[in-house]
């Protein structure tokens, strides 16, 4: 029987999303593989991780793409990449807890994403309607926060789901609007 590595992945990024500490035997078991199989795709829990986190990068860039960051005021598209986002955030909120991934050669996908959402606060900042006084890089940073932030929140049952986009949103925005003077 062939494994569907999408299958695998997904699977994976599931258990891994809700119970991070998670071995190796659980994953297999949560794709419906056993061990063996799963060490066939992946050497161990490194490769494994490598592979959620161009598995991550891909949703991201995909959410982008989805959101159209480019087009109208600035707050919408922030809006819209953040509900288009949401599918992946337990996903991302497991990423950002991976050491492993930030030590030394970081994925170039992080730099292409990053570079757009940063890109994305530098044109809400140049209309207006964002803070000038937070660098984008920073406000960039601050939104991954709230979107793990979010997905552990829901995770753990102390809100509902169909909060995230709203709550993820107007935290961000309560802190980076720019005040009428």
């Amino acid at each position: 029987m062939a494994v569907d590595r999408e299958h695998l992945l997904r699977s994976a990024a599931a258990l891994l999303a809700r119970r991070p500490a998670a071995t190796m035997d659980e994953v297999a078991r949560a794709a419906g593989i056993g061990r063996a199989t799963l060490h066939r795709h992946f050497a161990g829990r490194d490769a494994l991780v490598r592979a959620l986190e161009s598995l991550g990068i891909q949703e991201i860039e995909a959410a982008l793409d989805a959101a159209d960051i480019d087009a109208g005021p600035a707050e919408d598209a922030l809006r819209r990449f953040v509900a288009a986002v949401e599918p992946a955030a337990g996903l991302l909120a497991f990423l950002v807890t991976e050491n492993q991934l930030f030590e030394g050669d970081v994925h170039e996908g992080w730099n292409r994403t990053d570079a757009r959402i940063c890109a994305l606060f530098r044109r809400g900042q140049e209309s207006g309607e964002f803070r000038i006084d937070l660098p984008a890089a920073w406000l960039a940073e601050a939104l991954s926060g709230l979107i793990s932030a979010c997905a552990w929140s829901i995770q753990d049952g102390r809100v509902a789901a169909r909060d995230f986009t709203r709550m993820t949103v107007e935290l961000l925005l309560g802190g980076v609007r720019r005040s009428a003077q």
